[in-house]
């Protein structure tokens, strides 16, 4: 078996585990609940509501002919991937609402007193996570990315972001009707959908996210030598000149992950006359040679 068909076969068990752990997330703290998640799924989860047509068999129909129409206009991978989250979430709340797989004694109900608020809040952190897992993974979970990524193709000037947010409105508005015109719902749907792209977007972010340190100083050697052995990083030396005393120094410029910055700025406690400062950096691109060895 080839490296590139074990990638693929690890990225679509990971999909699998994500849709089934999605399905539950539903089961347990959304479908029993009276609000509804963001996107499409918040439209199945209404109509489940209403007329008790389980969101398993809703998903694939709305899913399926968005699929097809993104595998062929959009992007075949994304297409296919996530699909494939959509097919196991499906399947997998249909075997939990058919009794084939009982999960009842775990299910939160708001309505015997329990606090409204907690299903929303557990709902959104969890869904944060497996979205922003299935879109590291090169697909999705369905719904409204098919739509955003259908209409972005057609229309570019339409963002993504855009869309979403516009499609998310909708279902929060149309929550208010669905459930009794009581305005908690919609609160609920803007709480689930805050925390969902909170927790996403940390994950999204996460792995790459850094801090960029530019030091002036007479010790580039010697920095330069600490942050390599201890933080396993590298250093760019520049030559500069002090604006007023006119005296030589080196500017070093290093990115490091953002949790090495107290080691960092404790190194550079130990040279004198060292100047820094420090600056965010949301993503970092380009081939680079790893330091290895042990500090």
């Amino acid at each position: 078996m080839n490296n590139s068909l074990l990638r693929t076969l690890r990225v679509y068990a990971m999909i699998t585990v994500l849709s089934m752990l999605m399905a539950l997330n539903y089961e347990i703290f959304v479908l029993n609940n009276q609000f509804a998640p963001a996107g499409l799924n918040g439209i199945t989860t209404m109509i489940q509501y209403v007329f008790h047509f389980s969101i398993g068999y809703m998903s694939l129909i709305i899913n399926v002919p968005l699929a097809i129409a993104v595998f062929i206009g959009v992007d075949k991978r994304f297409a296919a991937r996530t699909f494939m989250n959509v097919l196991v979430f499906s399947l997998f709340t249909l075997l939990m609402q058919s009794g084939v797989i009982d999960v009842s004694r775990f299910v939160y109900h708001t309505d015997d007193g329990r606090s409204t608020i907690l299903a929303p809040v557990a709902a959104g952190i969890v869904n944060g996570f497996i979205y922003g897992n299935c879109i590291r993974l090169g697909g999705s979970t369905g719904g409204m990315d098919f739509v955003s990524a259908f209409i972005h193709k057609r229309h570019p000037h339409y963002t993504m972001v855009h869309i979403s947010f516009a499609i998310n409105v909708a279902v929060a508005s149309i929550s208010y009707f669905v459930y009794d015109f009581n305005i908690e719902p919609v609160i609920l749907c803007i709480v689930y959908s805050y925390l969902t792209t909170l927790v996403s977007d940390r994950i999204l972010r996460g792995g790459k996210e850094a801090v960029k340190v530019e030091m002036v100083t007479k010790y580039p050697d010697e920095i330069t030598d600490r942050v390599i052995r201890e933080l396993k990083h590298s250093t760019t030396l520049i030559p500069c000149q002090g604006g007023y005393s006119k005296t030589d120094r080196v500017m070093l410029i290093c990115v490091v992950n953002k949790h090495q910055l107290p080691r960092f700025m404790e190194i550079l406690s130990e040279f004198p006359d060292t100047f820094a400062c420090v600056s965010q950096v949301n993503e970092t691109y380009g081939n680079f040679r790893h330091i290895g060895g042990k500090s």
